[in-house]
């Protein structure tokens, strides 16, 4: 069985048939540290103290061990792609919790999109993924620093999303896409084309290695809305009035002085440092197709 970043998990909030469309917004309530001027430091904390507390306790033991399988196989694959691969580029770790979250259908999965969308008020007191979350943040990082443009992504859902057009979203959790236009079995209700500046190609690190182009969203990266309509490319279903969603991110529209006009409330805190500050609006729409613009992350 391929691995899940497939939508009808990680793309909807709500339950299958209890909704009838689920409102795209900043889902106010994620865990969306950044981990910002903190890498080094939280990266020996999780090492020292998260990780060996985490592994201790289910679902995160389980699938932690099964990963690392995973990850020598994905050394094993590279390794026979010389050309693509940087021995330091992650470490072991981050490899590992690629492995965890890219393999889907798994106990942890939904329970940690769960928990990393709803989870900011008890962020520092009883969240139960504080060594996933920033070794999945920070190999986005450290992937994005031979990736300094932004991917332009496909992204599918079996559930219907509402939207406006101008409005500014984030999805909130960790975002998967791809680079293909080809992944219908995923979903033809709702379809999305984003530009991402903060998402981060995958390469061959998931466990499916590279056959799903996957570029992974992080929680915090804001989107803007900028159109919506019912083209007939991607093979969504054109008959529903939520057919196919385009996204696109907003990097290359704003300057940095014109995002911080829009920021009002404060974004989770790292357990050792500030973060930047992100905008807390609830989005609304009942369009089919919308387009996405991200902005960059702010310092």
């Amino acid at each position: 069985m391929g691995h899940s970043w497939t939508f009808q998990h990680d793309n909807d909030p709500n339950p299958p048939g209890l909704n009838p469309s689920i409102p795209l917004d900043m889902v106010p309530d994620s865990v969306d540290d950044m981990y910002e001027g903190c890498t080094e430091p939280m990266y020996t904390e999780v090492e020292k103290k998260y990780l060996p507390r985490e592994k201790k306790n289910e679902p995160f033991k389980k699938a932690w061990s099964s990963a690392e399988l995973c990850a020598k196989n994905v050394k094993d694959r590279f390794k026979k792609k010389t050309t693509h691969f940087d021995s330091a580029e992650l470490t072991h770790d981050h490899i590992k919790a690629i492995c965890v979250y890219t393999k889907g259908y798994t106990p942890i999965y939904a329970e940690f999109n769960e928990a990393v969308r709803t989870n900011k008020t008890v962020y520092k007191t009883t969240f139960k993924f504080h060594s996933l979350h920033f070794l999945l943040t920070d190999a986005l990082r450290l992937l994005k620093l031979k990736q300094p443009n932004c991917h332009t992504t496909y992204r599918r859902s079996k559930s219907a999303f509402e939207g406006k057009v101008n409005q500014i979203i984030r999805f909130g959790y960790f975002a998967s896409s791809s680079l293909s236009k080809e992944m219908t079995h995923f979903g033809r209700v709702s379809c999305f084309k984003i530009t991402t500046c903060s998402g981060a190609f995958l390469k061959s690190y998931p466990v499916m290695g590279d056959k799903e182009q996957e570029v992974l969203i992080p929680p915090f990266e804001m989107f803007k809305i900028i159109k919506k309509e019912k083209p007939n490319f991607l093979n969504c279903n054109h008959h529903t009035k939520h057919a196919l969603l385009t996204l696109s991110s907003v990097h290359s529209l704003l300057t940095l002085s014109s995002v911080h006009s829009l920021l009002t409330l404060s974004s989770v805190h790292s357990l050792l440092c500030s973060l930047s500050t992100h905008s807390l609006f609830t989005l609304y729409s009942l369009s089919p197709l919308f387009t996405l613009y991200s902005f960059s992350p702010l310092s």
